[in-house]
């Protein structure tokens, strides 16, 4: 089996450095700058709790030079992957299959929703290039649920977790996703094999919903946003809308918001991901994030205070510090011909 692992950051240079390591896959990684550098030069490089690894990496930041591939993880941050996906095609056959590795909702996620057929989602895909060249027939859905950073590129300080949930985009279970959890688990990871993948991505995605934007907003880690009465309250009231458009779209949920933030309070003094992007200047992820569930919404008259409330308020934060694109900008402008937006 190859596989080639596009962005080699925390996620994916987690992924690549253990599949590299137990050696029972080709593993190559489409990578640039910096990265690219340390990757030739070093190797994959992981400092764990449970050990340090470094192995050979074959690394390119041309698609070309990696050629075909049978599984691609796309281990991108979302708003990257509008611009990268007209260049996978080298690294694309008709049975290759692409698992995005990322956060929020992905492209594909309404495609088959009874209300939402022949749309899109302009919040993720607003000109339609990601159902171009990444076609959900050859999608796995992916979850995430480990916590990794990269202190210098190249190097990944792996934090807590293993996990990834790994299933038809569609539903069902099938040899090519148990195919390749045979191989993640082999890596290390616990790889499991799900059945209904939407369910799990939205299930993840509740929890961030609130406290990535919160955590943003504020400049706080986890405890401390939810050692605030107040702001508490407002997490759960946005959990509560989430629930309810989940519900509708076939992905329900049946923890409580105050269930589930206990669960994260004992992640403590944790930093989310969208705090860190703003801590360094890069673009958040507020669209796959936030904005695609407000979207959704939107389509289903679903009353949303304070999700609104939350989108509106990290939007203004974001485009403040020139982390998110501008109103009207041609990131969010929809291309002519393209498939008429969910809301």
């Amino acid at each position: 089996m190859k596989i080639a692992i596009v962005g080699a950051g925390s996620i994916g240079g987690l992924i690549g450095t253990h599949l590299a390591n137990a050696g029972r896959v080709q593993v190559s990684t489409l990578a640039r700058g910096a990265t690219l550098q340390s990757l030739q030069a070093q190797g994959w490089r992981l400092r764990s709790p449970d050990g340090d690894l470094q192995t050979p990496a074959r690394a390119s930041d041309n698609p070309a030079e990696l050629g075909m591939q049978d599984v691609v993880v796309l281990a991108v941050k979302a708003p990257a992957l509008a611009a990268l996906a007209p260049r996978l095609g080298p690294l694309i056959g008709p049975h290759t299959v692409v698992v995005p590795a990322m956060n929020g909702v992905p492209w594909w996620f309404c495609d088959r929703v009874p209300g939402f057929e022949g749309c899109r989602l302009s919040s993720v895909d607003p000109h339609g290039v990601l159902a171009q060249h990444l076609p959900p027939s050859q999608t796995i859905g992916c979850v995430v649920h480990a916590s990794a950073t990269t202190p210098e590129p190249g190097l990944v300080q792996h934090r807590v977790g293993r996990g990834l949930i790994l299933g038809e985009a569609w539903g069902g279970r099938s040899p090519r996703v148990q195919a390749l959890c045979d191989v993640l688990a082999d890596a290390g990871f616990d790889a499991t094999h799900s059945d209904q993948i939407r369910c799990d991505i939205w299930f993840k995605l509740w929890g961030n919903l609130t406290m990535n934007p919160v955590s943003a907003l504020t400049g706080a880690t986890m405890d401390q946003v939810l050692a605030d009465p107040q702001l508490l309250a407002f997490c759960s009231q946005a959990m509560w809308e989430a629930s309810r458009i989940g519900a509708r779209v076939g992905c329900p949920i049946e923890q409580s918001p105050e269930e589930r933030l206990a669960i994260t309070a004992k992640l403590g003094a944790h930093k989310t991901s969208m705090l860190q992007d703003v801590e360094a200047g890069r673009p958040i992820e507020l669209d796959a994030i936030v904005t695609a569930v407000h979207e959704i919404g939107t389509a289903l008259a679903e009353p949303m205070p304070a999700i609104s409330a939350l989108l509106g308020m990290t939007r203004v934060l974001a485009r403040r510090k020139g982390l998110y694109p501008a109103a009207g900008s041609p990131a969010h402008l929809a291309a002519p011909g393209s498939a008429t937006p969910c809301a």
